[in-house]
């Protein structure tokens, strides 16, 4: 795998390890697992269908309305679920895009449009060569919509960065530390970690007052809460830039 390294719209540097082609065909093989077993069901239903009515052209009308969803399983489960399908939540994975900015769903067109000279009309072997040859590893649509597939995995540990490390579903509760500046966050984690150490609840106090004061805001949280939750919401939406 290769490094990517994405600079977000607040000027955070974020490193990345860019999957590999045999980690994307696995994820590619599950989700087309998926989609065989939905096939499956389909055509249970249509045989079930068959007793019911008799007309032909009403089974297949009806069989073409249950399968729709799997024609856009792809575009719905990327734009729902973040850049993601069920293959790259397993694998941990997901799509962004390279400038650091949120993928906007029309990047998620862009990319399921252009699987039909990746993967469909060729037999994939588009798509495989472009990630091959490609310095970041994309395919034809990821070069149109401007986007890569990065790991998630924590390869290494952020306690020695302005990053704290978040579970996915993480619900951030200050909107607004994003006013904090790179050098902000620093300083912060920096004091907040050596205060908490050394129980010195007089600069942990002290430093609550003055993050509440940089983002004007209150918190019934005490000040280990109150500092905590700040760092993780600052690396929430930094991520999701």
């Amino acid at each position: 795998m290769g490094n990517l390294q994405i600079n977000t719209t607040q000027n955070v540097n974020l490193d990345y390890k860019i999957v590999s082609i045999g980690e994307r065909i696995v994820a590619f093989l599950i989700d087309g697992f998926i989609l065989w077993m939905y096939a499956f069901l389909v055509n249970i239903i249509i045989d079930a269908m068959g007793y019911i009515y008799e007309d032909t052209w009403t089974q297949r009308g009806l069989a073409a309305l249950i399968f729709l969803p799997a024609m856009f399983y792809s575009l719905l489960m990327h734009s729902i679920f973040n850049g993601r399908t069920v293959g790259k939540m397993l694998l941990k994975m997901r799509v962004v895009r390279l400038d650091g900015t949120p993928v906007h769903w029309s990047n998620y067109l862009v990319r399921w449009m252009l699987r039909l000279v990746d993967i469909w009309i060729f037999l994939g072997s588009i798509g495989i060569l472009s990630i091959l040859f490609s310095e970041r590893r994309q395919r034809v649509g990821d070069a149109a919509a401007g986007t890569v597939v990065i790991s998630t995995k924590n390869k290494t540990k952020v306690s020695h960065t302005i990053l704290e490390e978040i579970k996915e579903e993480y619900t951030p509760q200050f909107t607004n530390v994003t006013l904090l500046t790179d050098k902000d966050v620093r300083l912060i984690k920096d004091t907040f970690l050596i205060a908490r150490r050394s129980n010195d609840f007089k600069t942990l106090t002290a430093l609550r007052s003055k993050v509440e004061g940089l983002l004007s805001i209150k918190s019934d949280l005490y000040d280990v809460q109150f500092l905590d939750t700040v760092l993780k919401d600052y690396n929430y939406y930094t991520q999701k830039m």
